[in-house]
């Protein structure tokens, strides 16, 4: 009688573990599937799994920046209208202790990019950038207006003087502002970094490496020695150093 009860105890058990198992597979897809979809959706996920048991924010800037025009549905884009919400939401969550930036991008609309660019700088939480592929334009104030930046060896950055589409009229108020537009985007990228002004000018005049425009190709190691990046990396020194920096804004703070 006693082993009969001892094996309808065990047969429950095991039962009983088999339904939890397939609960936990099931959280677990419903999770994948949740971070597939806001991947495919926003380009942005939210990195827990890691030992230190701190949520980092993953955000993403993508192809070209775009403002008030809607690009064409071929474009890849990251629009400002979804990313400034999710920098807002991000500053008012006590769960997400730390955003990372991953850049890809030719750039865009100014106005848009500034905008980004000055969210990301006012954040009270801890921001790395690793710039990619590229990050070109007015993707070079992102990538500088984090607290530290990173660049692949292989990674670009294109440095030019502002350009308009569509027609320009030829009158002085015209040029004083574009002249306008291109003070605030060289104080913010200065501001942000260590290149000086007059050497960030420089670069945007250049003449001699770009065939068929004005301004300058920088590879790698090249945004380093400007000043503009802080560190050549990849994704383990991003995170790395976003993790440290966490650990020491929780330890200021206690």
């Amino acid at each position: 009688m006693g082993n009969k009860n001892n094996g309808r105890n065990e047969n429950k058990d095991h039962k009983a573990d088999s339904e939890e198992k397939r609960e936990e597979q099931e959280k677990q897809r419903d999770k994948e599937k949740h971070q597939d979809d806001r991947i495919g959706e926003t380009g942005q996920l939210t990195l827990d799994e890691n030992a230190s048991h701190h949520k980092i924010h993953l955000l993403t800037i993508i192809g070209e920046i775009e403002g008030h025009d809607n690009l064409g549905s071929t474009s890849k884009t990251t629009k400002y209208e979804h990313v400034l919400p999710q920098l807002a939401a991000i500053e008012d969550s006590k769960d997400i202790d730390g955003v990372l930036i991953l850049l890809n991008t030719m750039g865009g609309d100014v106005e848009a990019g500034l905008a980004i660019a000055e969210m990301i700088a006012s954040l009270s939480k801890p921001t790395v950038s690793l710039v990619l592929g590229g990050s070109h334009s007015i993707g070079v104030p992102i990538a500088v207006s984090t607290d530290y930046s990173y660049i692949v060896p292989t990674g670009t950055m294109v440095i030019h003087p502002v350009r308009l589409n569509g027609m320009v009229i030829g009158v002085q108020q015209t040029f004083d502002y574009f002249r306008q537009i291109q003070d605030r985007i060289t104080g913010f990228v200065c501001t942000h970094c260590k290149i000086s002004k007059s050497r960030l000018e420089e670069l945007m005049m250049e003449t001699g490496v770009l065939t068929k425009d004005v301004g300058t190709i920088l590879v790698g190691s090249d945004a380093v020695e400007e000043g503009i990046i802080c560190q050549v990396g990849g994704i383990r020194d991003a995170v790395a150093k976003l993790h440290d920096m966490v650990d020491k804004r929780i330890t200021d703070t206690k």
